[in-house]
C-alpha cells in the first residue's frame, strides 16, 4: 500500500492538491482513502467518484478511545473518578495522534491513502510521531522489565498491578504502530512566494532527519506572464523561486481563475501528484576516511547552523527544525568518540551532515590502536 502524504505552507493548495491526485487515482482503478482532519475542499468528492473521504477528527477520536479504555482506567485508579467520554477535553496534539490512528485502521484496506496532512509543522508532528513513540516505549518498558513481567506471570507470583497494566497498554501501543505504514511519500505543496523556499527546505530536512524522501514539491498557483509593473515582479520572484528550487522535484500548477467547488471543477485543475515513486534516501553507513570514519546522514535541505547533535551512550541524537532522532551506533562506531561534524552541500538537495569519529583509547585495545595509528 503507497501512503502519500501532501502538506504545506497554510493556503498554498495541499488540501487541493491531495484531494485531486485522490480523485486522479481512483480513476485509474485505485483503491483509494483521502484521509484528513477537515472536510475536502471541494463538494461531491467521496460520492461515485471511487474516493473513499474518512475525515479523523480529534474530539470524536479521542471519545471512542477513552469509551473503550474507561473501565480498564477505572480499575487501575480506583480513588479517582473518571469524566465520561463526552467530557473529556483533547488535549494539544491530539489531532496528530487521532490522524495516525485513522492512518493504521485504514491500512490494507486501499491500494493508495492520500494523507491531507495539513499545515507543515503539523505534517512533520506526524511524520515524527511513530519514532518517537517507539524510542519512549523502549525507554520505559525496556526488554528486561517485560521479561521480568512475564516470568512473574508464568510463576503466578504476585496479583497483577499497575506495572502488569502498564506494559499491557505497552503491547496495544505496539500493536497500532505496528499497522502504520513506514515509507510514507512526503508530498510538499508551496506558492511561489517567499516562503515557498524555506518550506521546501525544511521539510525536506524534516523527512531526511526521519528517514522518508522530499516525493515532490507542486509549486502551485502559478501565474502566466503578463504585461505591467505587478505582473513583472511577480515573474521575478516566481523566477527566483525556481531558481532557488533548482535540483528539487518541482512541477507547476497554474493558478486557476476561480478555485474549484467541485468534482468537475477540481478534474479540469489537473493538480494532482505525479506517479512516480521516490528512491529511498540512503541509510546512513560508516566509511573509512583518515584515521577514522565518517558517518553520512542524508537531510536534504538542511542549512549550516540549523543541525543539533549530542551523543548518548550508544546513540546519536540529531535534531532539526523542532524534531530529534535517535540513530543507534554499531558497534565499531560505539568503541569511538565524536571529534567533528559539518553539512555538506547546504541548503540543496544533497545536503549531508557528516559526522567524524575516532577510536576512543579507553576502549580499543592497546595493539588494535597501535594498528590504527599506523594507518
Amino acid at each position: 500500500m503507497r501512503t502519500l502524504l501532501v502538506t504545506g505552507p497554510g493556503g498554498a493548495g495541499s488540501s487541493t492538491v491531495a484531494a485531486a491526485t485522490a480523485l486522479a487515482l481512483a480513476g485509474s482503478g485505485e483503491r483509494v482513502v483521502l484521509l484528513a482532519a477537515a472536510p475536502p475542499p471541494v463538494d461531491g468528492l467521496g460520492g461515485t467518484d471511487g474516493v473513499d473521504v474518512r475525515v479523523v477528527q480529534a474530539g470524536p477520536a479521542l471519545e471512542a478511545a477513552w469509551a473503550g479504555h474507561a473501565d480498564a482506567l477505572a480499575a487501575l485508579v480506583p480513588v479517582l473518578t473518571l469524566p465520561p467520554a463526552t467530557s473529556v477535553v483533547p488535549p494539544p496534539g491530539a489531532g496528530t495522534v487521532a490522524l495516525l490512528t485513522g492512518l493504521g485502521r485504514v491500512a490494507g484496506a486501499a491500494d493508495v491513502v492520500v494523507v491531507d496532512a495539513g499545515p507543515l509543522p503539523q505534517a512533520l508532528e506526524l511524520l515524527a510521531l511513530p519514532g518517537a513513540a517507539r524510542w519512549w516505549l523502549a525507554q520505559l518498558a525496556p526488554p528486561r522489565l517485560r521479561v521480568l513481567a512475564s516470568v512473574r506471570a508464568l510463576t503466578g507470583k504476585g496479583r497483577a498491578g499497575a506495572v502488569d497494566a502498564a506494559l499491557a497498554a505497552v503491547a496495544a501501543l505496539e500493536a497500532a504502530l505496528a499497522q502504520v505504514p513506514e515509507a510514507p511519500e512526503v508530498h510538499v505543496v508551496v506558492a511561489p512566494d517567499g516562503r515557498a523556499v524555506p518550506a521546501v527546505r525544511r521539510a525536506g530536512a524534516a523527512a531526511g532527519l526521519l528517514g522518508h524522501p522530499l516525493a515532490s514539491v507542486t509549486l502551485a498557483r502559478v501565474l502566466p506572464a503578463g504585461a505591467g509593473e505587478w505582473a513583472t515582479a511577480r515573474a521575478a520572484v516566481q523566477d527566483r523561486v525556481r531558481a532557488e528550487l533548482a535540483g528539487f522535484a518541482v512541477r507547476e500548477v497554474a493558478e486557476a481563475p476561480v478555485p474549484p467547488s467541485d468534482v468537475p471543477g477540481l478534474r479540469a485543475l489537473g493538480a494532482e501528484l505525479p506517479g512516480t515513486v521516490p528512491e529511498p534516501l540512503p541509510v546512513p553507513r560508516a566509511r573509512r576516511e583518515g584515521a577514522g570514519w565518517v558517518l553520512p546522514v542524508p537531510l536534504p535541505g538542511a542549512g549550516r547552523g540549523e543541525v543539533e547533535l549530542t551523543r548518548w551512550s550508544d546513540e546519536l541524537v540529531v535534531g532539526l527544525a523542532g524534531l530529534r532522532r535517535s540513530l543507534p551506533l554499531d558497534p565499531l562506531l560505539r568503541r569511538c568518540t565524536v571529534t567533528g561534524a559539518s553539512v555538506q552541500h547546504p541548503g540543496t538537495p544533497d545536503a549531508v551532515l557528516a559526522v567524524a569519529f575516532a577510536p576512543d583509547p579507553a576502549q580499543w585495545p592497546a595493539d588494535l590502536l597501535a594498528a590504527e595509528g599506523a594507518r
